[in-house]
Order: C-alpha cells, then structure tokens, then sequence
C-alpha cells in the first residue's frame, strides 16, 4: 500500500467530493469538516489546528476552499522555498487548481495541472518562467541530480531567465547537460567566473565553495568521497567536525559529497554509520586487501599495525572515485581521520 504523502482538506460538501475522487487517485489522506460525515475520511473541527500538525507532515496540501481560507491555514507554517511542501488551492467548485506555495521545488506547479486534468479544472501556474515558457532553474538542477547551494540566487537567474536575458554558467566538469533547445538558448558558457561581471546571474556548476551573492548560484554535483578512518567508539559528532574542518580547509562543498568511505572492519562503527545518516549519506566499504593495493601519499605504520593495511581514510576515499584525484589528504583530529577525493 502506498504511504499517504499528500493532504486533502474539504471544508464544504461539494469540496468533499471533490477531495473523494483526488484521494481515490492520488496518494493522500483526506481531511473534512467533522459535521460534513464523509466516509473514509479523517474528522477535523478547526482547519487552522488540523494544519499546525499536518504541514511539515506531509509533502503537499490541497485544500478544496477559497485561497483566503488556505493562505490563514499555513501563513504560521511557511519558512523557507528550499523546504517548505507544495500547496495547491481548488475551488469547491472545480474550476481552479492554483499553485499556491513551492511551485518548483515543492512541485506545486505539477501538482496544480495532475489536479486539473483529475478535476477538470483549469490549472492556474504564476511562477515567471513558467508564464514566460522559460526553463525554471530549481527543475533543471533537480533533473540533472545537481543540488542547490545560495537558493537565494534562484530569484536572480530565473528572473533573467523569465526576462530572456542569457545566463552564464561556469561548468568545468560539463555536468550542466542541458539538451533541449529551447533551454540552451538560454544559457551561455564561460571558462572562468571572472568573466561575469559581478552583478550579472551566473550558475557555477562546481564542488569548490565561494562567495555567496545575490547573483551566484551555486549548483552542486555530488562528485566527491570522503574517506574515513576512525578508532573504535569514536561518536558521530567527532566524524562530523573533521569532515566540516576538511571541507573549510580545502574549499570543497559538503554539498558535493556523494558517499563516505572506509574499511570493512568498520561496517559497524556506530558514530561512523551515525555521521552517514545525519549527513543523509551511504557508506562505501573496502576489504584490507583493496585498500592495500591503492597508492598514498601518507601510508602510517600505526595503521597498518591495528588494521592490517597502511591506510585507511586516504585509499578508502581514491578507491571509492575510481581512482579519483586526492583533493584533501589524510587529516587528523582526535581520534579520526579523513580524506576527500574528486571522482575521475
């Protein structure tokens, strides 16, 4: 069965029926007015105290009512684009499904029109690339796997974008694969950051971290390992501070980060396996053998001594790139170590 991530809110009878055929097709739970009785639905008495525990629960909201009414719902709830679920609003009567909140990233746009065409209404979308029919910045990074870092800077590029105005984009490894033509029009590579006036929009598609301004945005490819090593009961927050102290040192972005990296013998390492989970990451092991056959810069006989191989952190983070460039050698703090290789 699949898990409800969707919230229906019905207020009125004609909106419940509405909200029936949504759930019915739509992975949701359905919410009505308690005095309106409908089947298989959860009873609520106060829209306003129903949403302060159902909005950070669920991934999008439809509610079936005016957009007055949904706007007071969640106004205590809203923070933040790059985090905040989709809302979409219809009319009890089924004539408008109108994006309300997190139209890109929330996909509250795609929301609207998979309403409209269950419904038979009409979608209403007032995000400016869309009304333009410009590519939206958020969805091209999402489909390409790039991540956002300064999603402030999302404001300035898509409103060039919205404009017709071309973007630059400093992309070194060529991950900014954009194919479809009416997208490229909009976009002009650069071979260099310095090239683009400091005001100008610019996308740098890159794992180097930089300045944060209103006009760069920084997309993150997640190109990068960080190979760990660590001695036993070593908490997760130790891991955690060296990865954030390699990472400041050497200007590579967390963000870019695609797993972590160590030896077998630490598959059950609890701060290790710890650090992963906060960091929203998987972990890479390799035998003492593998990690024996790799080349590195800072071999260490007290490592070899305990785990049979003379590094750890440094081969674990080139094994797991492919044979990647080391861009961070071994660092210790305490009792781990780490290091972050670029994947060939």
């Amino acid at each position: 069965m699949t898990t409800p991530d969707i919230a229906i809110y019905a207020v009125t009878e004609k909106g419940a029926r509405l909200g029936q055929t949504l759930a019915a097709a739509l992975p949701s739970r359905l919410h009505a007015l308690s005095r309106l009785a409908v089947p298989e639905a959860a009873p609520f008495a106060s829209l306003a105290d129903l949403v302060a525990g159902t909005f950070a629960r669920f991934r999008a909201h439809i509610f079936i009512c005016a957009c007055g009414i949904a706007v007071r719902s969640i106004a205590p709830f809203v923070r933040d684009k790059t985090s905040d679920p989709a809302v979409v609003c219809l009319d009890d009567t089924g004539h408008f499904a109108i994006s309300l909140l997190s139209g890109h990233l929330g996909g509250a746009n795609d929301l609207a029109r998979r309403v409209a065409d269950l419904t038979g209404a009409m979608p209403v979308v007032t995000t400016a690339t869309d009304a333009a029919g410009a590519p939206a910045i958020e969805l091209l990074a999402r489909d390409l796997g790039l991540g956002l870092d300064n999603p402030v800077a999302t404001r300035r590029i898509n409103a060039a974008l919205a404009a017709g105005q071309p973007v630059a984009v400093f992309d070194p490894l060529g991950l900014f694969a954009v194919t479809h033509a009416k997208a490229l029009n909009h976009f002009e590579w650069v071979a260099a950051p310095e090239q683009v006036a400091p005001d100008s929009p610019l996308i740098l598609v890159d794992w180097r971290t930089g300045p944060h301004t209103p006009t760069r945005l920084y997309l993150r490819p997640r190109v990068l390992t960080a190979g760990v090593g660590c001695r036993r009961g070593t908490p997760a927050a130790d891991i955690l501070s060296l990865l954030d102290h390699v990472c400041r040192e050497r200007r590579l972005a967390p963000g870019s980060l695609a797993a972590l990296a160590s030896i077998e013998a630490k598959r059950d390492e609890v701060g290790l396996l710890e650090a992963a989970r906060t960091l929203g990451l998987d972990i890479l092991f390799f035998t003492a053998d593998q990690l024996a056959g790799v080349s590195v810069p800072h071999p260490s006989a007290v490592v070899a001594k305990h785990m049979g191989v003379g590094s750890v952190c440094e081969a674990a983070a080139i094994l797991a790139t492919g044979g990647g460039r080391l861009l961070a050698p071994k660092t210790r703090t305490g009792f781990s170590t780490a290091a972050i290789a670029l994947a060939r």
